[in-house]
């Protein structure tokens, strides 16, 4: 399956919308338009909506905290929002959502 990224403003904020496959060989395609988004919006909230993944493997999570680290650094954050069981059960287990926001909507 491929992956799909657009990024949208939402109100004011920054939504980087994802869907499909977060792997191995889409990793280059996702890194891409998460730098992207975290250089085009500095000292920012960056949202980034992974209710459209279905599959995302340790590079993925990898990166993910690598972009909240990024956007850290530039005075902004990462959030990431998800209502996946699945993922969110990923998150808790790995420890990624100690290290970065989740939320299970754009509103909450």
């Amino acid at each position: 399956m491929d992956l799909h990224c657009r990024l949208a403003t939402i109100g004011s904020s920054p939504v980087l919308h994802v869907s499909g496959e977060i792997d191995l060989a889409t990793l280059p395609t996702f890194r891409d338009h998460l730098t992207r988004a975290i250089g085009q919006h500095p000292a920012q909230r960056l949202f980034v909506d992974l209710d459209g993944v279905t599959a995302l493997d340790d590079t993925g999570l990898g990166m993910l905290l690598g972009a909240a680290g990024r956007a850290r650094a530039a005075d902004g954050d990462v959030v990431l929002v998800c209502s996946n069981d699945r993922l969110l059960r990923r998150f808790a287990l790995t420890g990624l959502d100690r290290a970065v926001a989740v939320q299970s909507d754009l509103h909450a």
